[in-house]
């Protein structure tokens, strides 16, 4: 029997040697779980009634091999596509219609722009309709848009700004933009027409003679938004409350002779804009582009009218130029963002994650993946930060979660272990041969 129990001893020190050996030998490999290995004592079985004070149990038995699904540490690699799991759940991987689970997100981007890991399985997630909005539901092979982005004509300006209420009246009259002093000041603002040519909407702002009036005058490109061959600008009023506020109440809605018409949101509201190239003659043109189809609305309710240095704070545009792929970014819900050369951004795409009811039942199918079993439970299936799902961490990968200095430790004990039972049947043997020799 002593012969059984060492060799059980010698079996079980093996395998928790195998064990720590291959923990060690992946303690650099990305998104790897450590494993450990479990030991049961074991007993022979007898059909004599005994009360167990004088059984001797008969060796041990490797229980079971389990990983640790610890979090491992995260750094950075500053590759967009490589992304690291903070807190629970698994990538969504395709591997040719069989779904495969990893926490190792080292992701590139192949020929036809799917997202893959470095074996070829298909990055699952969700897609986004022409909006860049989401469509949750089934899940899809991401994929890396690549074309360009198309341009947008602008619609709505909005402009906070302050005008000095101690201005005074200009120097010079009437209002002409090539002279300086005909206006307090002056501040332009880019727009775009339906192929994304640029333009510049130049606004100038006169102090009136009126307490608290200012009068604004609006071209683009220097000429009259509706009429390229004048340069004549349009013209409109701005009124302030005695806190420096703007006083909406004093515009009426409609249309202004000369000017922008005024919406019922108290918005200007600017029409007929056709988008101009200046010729080598000094003459202006359409450029065969045009304005927004619902014209373009200028919001300056939140001009104010106090005494400092006239400036604009903030200033909007919802217009943009064609844009070409520049990079890509993700952010903690997993969101995939194609960023253009025009400053725009557009999802493409969602990373989907997955988590079990237990880790431990998953089946490691090596390529440090996982496949569900019947004791991990089916996969619950969603995106990243939500409920129970880990963050996404974009530009980082997730380290393997094996702490080495541990390891070397288990492997002094393995090794100790595996002498001291091969001891045990040294010793038997010598005993066996005193027995022998004593016949």
């Amino acid at each position: 029997m002593s012969f059984n129990i060492g060799l059980s001893g010698i079996t079980a020190a093996n395998k928790a040697l195998n064990v720590t050996g291959n923990n060690i030998a992946n303690v650099a490999t990305t998104g790897f779980k450590a494993s450990r290995v479990q030991f049961a004592d074991q007993y022979a079985a007898s059909i004599r009634a005994t009360t167990g004070k004088t059984t001797v149990g008969s060796g041990v038995t490797a229980a079971s091999v389990s990983q640790l699904f610890g979090q491992g540490n995260i750094g950075t690699t500053g590759q967009s596509l490589d992304l690291a799991i903070n807190g629970s759940g698994f990538f969504v991987l395709d591997n040719n219609g069989s779904k495969v689970y990893t926490r190792a997100g080292a992701f590139y981007s192949d020929k036809q722009g799917y997202v893959v890991d470095v074996t070829g399985n298909n990055l699952q997630g969700y897609g986004v309709d022409a909006n860049g909005t989401v469509i949750p539901g089934a899940l899809t092979n991401l994929q890396i848009d690549t074309s360009n982005i198309s341009p947008k004509s602008t619609g709505t300006i909005a402009e906070t700004m302050n005008l000095n209420s101690s201005a005074t009246q200009p120097t010079v009259s009437p209002f002409d933009p090539a002279t300086v002093n005909s206006y307090n000041y002056t501040f332009n603002t880019d727009v775009y027409d339906s192929q994304g040519n640029i333009h510049q909407m130049n606004q100038y702002f006169v102090k009136d003679a009126a307490a608290n009036a200012w009068t604004m005058y609006t071209t683009i490109d220097g000429r009259n938004p509706a009429d390229p061959t004048s340069s004549t600008p349009l013209v409109n009023t701005l009124n302030f409350k005695s806190d420096g506020s703007i006083d909406a109440a004093s515009m009426t809605a409609g249309a202004v002779a000369g000017g922008m018409a005024i919406n019922d949101n108290k918005t200007f509201s600017l029409t007929g804009w056709v988008p101009a190239v200046k010729q080598e003659d000094g003459t202006w043109i359409a450029n065969g582009a045009a304005s927004n189809a619902t014209g373009l609305t200028l919001d300056m309710l939140a001009a104010t009218q106090y005494n400092s240095t006239s400036a604009v704070t903030a200033k909007s545009q919802d217009g943009y130029a064609t844009g070409e792929l520049a990079g890509l970014t993700v952010d903690s819900s997993g969101v995939l963002f194609a960023n253009f050369t025009n400053g725009q951004d557009k999802a493409i795409g969602q990373v989907a994650m997955a988590i079990f009811a237990n880790n431990q039942g998953l089946t490691p199918v090596g390529g440090t993946n996982w496949k569900e079993s019947f004791s991990s439970g089916v996969p619950v299936v969603g995106v990243p930060n939500a409920g129970t799902m880990g963050e996404i961490a974009s530009g980082a990968l997730e380290d393997s979660n094996v702490e080495l200095t541990s390891e070397l430790v288990d492997l002094i004990k393995a090794q100790s272990n595996y002498q001291a039972n091969a001891k045990t049947i040294s010793t038997e043997s010598t005993i066996m041969q005193t027995i022998i020799q004593m016949t």
